[in-house]
């Protein structure tokens, strides 16, 4: 099965501007329409967020999905200390290895880990900080043909990263119909039931 990368975060008021434009109940109804968009086809990866994960998870038990068939989730031992109690209840959680006393390190093993995973065709950026730059900027790197989605409505990163495509309006960058912006940019119907992901 395949699989869309997920880079999400709430932005913190202590980390740069991003907190300035951020909406965290836009980026949470975001992410509720990804999931429920695209998770019965494609797994979720994501890397470990003490605002995402618990969110991912209440997610995941509204839909009644099993958690090790539908979502898959990276986490660095840097943290090992602050874990997010969810991590308990996704049983497939993926460990990297800690860097000592190097946060920045320890998240690049991770996110090299995560993003150079070979299923991955798409990558949807919602919310977040520098962490979602970097990742869009390593997405591109590992997968230079598969699909590049900023959601910028919710503000944060991925309104950044969203206003740097010219062919996209005012009112692009303030739309809040999350389910229609996933289903025109990542599910295609192709006949009856099915779908698939575009690539490009």
């Amino acid at each position: 099965m395949s699989a869309i990368f997920l880079s999400a975060s709430v932005p913190l008021i202590d980390r740069g501007s991003y907190h300035e434009t951020a909406n965290p109940f836009l980026i949470q109804c975001a992410v509720r329409e990804l999931v429920t968009a695209v998770i019965h086809r494609h797994k979720i990866v994501w890397g470990g967020h003490p605002a995402i994960t618990p969110m991912l998870w209440s997610i995941c038990e509204d839909l009644g999905l099993n958690y090790s068939e539908s979502v898959i989730l990276y986490q660095s031992k840097f943290f090992e200390d602050r874990y997010p109690e969810e991590n308990a209840r996704f049983q497939n959680v993926i460990f990297t290895d800690a860097i000592p006393d190097d946060k920045a390190a320890s998240l690049l093993v991770m996110r090299e880990q995560m993003l150079s995973r070979k299923d991955l065709i798409a990558a949807v950026f919602i919310g977040g900080m520098d962490g979602v730059e970097a990742e869009h900027t390593m997405f591109r790197r590992f997968h230079p043909t598969g699909k590049v989605l900023p959601v910028p409505s919710p503000g944060g990163a991925a309104l950044n990263l969203a206003k740097d495509q010219s062919n996209l309006s005012a009112d692009d960058l303030a739309d809040i119909d999350f389910a229609r912006l996933f289903h025109i940019h990542l599910v295609v119907p192709v006949s009856g039931d099915q779908a698939q992901v575009l690539k490009s």
